[in-house]
């Protein structure tokens, strides 16, 4: 048998068989460079910059659901301002509630809000905006404005703005306790009387120290130690916390009337007519309302509760 093997030592292997051409600078693949192929590197950034738009546009879509809820919330404002005045209106009912049963208690929350609106009013014919009623159990009730006006004198006149309705208010219900022989809306009268007069007292930030801005500042003072003499002598937490309030807006309002900037000066700048017609609408408000209590004056019993009539 023939063969063409041949016996001998086997040739060395050459180095240069099946090696892939280098594309890249020399050992730069040899030194684990992963960007050291071009084609894997553009492939890289291609897929940074998705991951990059990605997430801005995550980033977009996000804001503009914040910026659409921002824009639903403002639609609902108004709503919410009804929905917050009807909330306290309920808790200040079932509050008084309490002492008086729930009918009287629902006319005592009606009183006050005709007394707030009278203030809304006013202030809207002012030109500045108001906030809806916001009722408070035991204290009444307040309205937000970012002022009064622009001088003591539409201070005064919002202010008393208030009593003129609330007088109005409790003269109705004892119209109806006349016609119909009802001692429910008689006591309901007199309470609205009542209220109406202590809103009258000459210090802030009741509204008889709104009106006195503009009649007489210098009756702050004396109607802070009426509050004060009257906590004093019927100890009572409301009227000290009223007293506290009163002390705290006297002394701040009085410090900027020391001032005696400009502002200031324009501010309590009154005409003796205008001092005058509000004097005369403060003192009348006064008499009418010490009539009205004296005309729906009843007597009462069961401690002091309303609940039985």
């Amino acid at each position: 048998m023939e063969s063409d093997a041949t016996f001998g030592p086997a040739p060395p292997p050459n180095p240069l068989a099946g090696a892939r051409p280098r594309t890249g600078p020399v050992g730069a693949r040899d030194a684990g460079d992963p960007f050291g192929d071009p084609s894997r590197r553009e492939t890289r950034l291609r897929n940074a910059r998705r991951r990059v738009g990605s997430a801005a546009a995550a980033v977009a879509a996000l804001v503009a659901k914040f910026f659409a809820a921002i824009k639903g919330l403002l639609l609902l404002l108004p709503k919410l301002k009804v929905l917050t005045t009807a909330g306290t209106a309920f808790v200040s009912v079932a509050a008084y509630s309490l002492f008086f049963g729930w009918t009287f208690a629902l006319g005592i929350v009606v009183l006050l809000f005709v007394h707030e609106m009278g203030h809304v009013i006013q202030l809207r014919r002012e030109g500045i905006k108001a906030s809806a009623p916001t009722f408070i159990p035991f204290f009444g009730a307040f309205i937000a404005a970012k002022s009064l006006g622009d001088n003591a004198v539409a201070e005064a006149r919002v202010g008393l703005a208030g009593p003129v309705l609330g007088t109005l208010g409790a003269a109705v219900a004892l119209a109806i306790g006349e016609v119909a022989g009802s001692d429910f809306f008689r006591a309901l009268a007199y309470l609205g009387f009542f209220l109406n007069l202590f809103n009258l007292l000459p210090v802030v930030p009741l509204d008889g120290g709104r009106a006195m801005a503009a009649m007489a500042p210098w009756m702050w003072f004396v109607g802070l130690g009426a509050v004060i003499a009257l906590t004093l002598i019927v100890p009572n937490p409301f009227l000290l916390l009223i007293a506290l309030l009163t002390a705290l807006e006297t002394w701040r309002r009085w410090k900027a009337r020391k001032t005696r900037s400009l502002e200031q000066a324009a501010y309590y700048r009154v005409s003796p007519r205008s001092r005058l017609l509000i004097g005369s609408v403060y003192i009348g408000l006064i008499v009418v309302l010490a009539l009205g209590m004296a005309q729906a004056h009843i007597l009462y019993s069961a401690g002091h509760s309303f609940s039985h009539l």
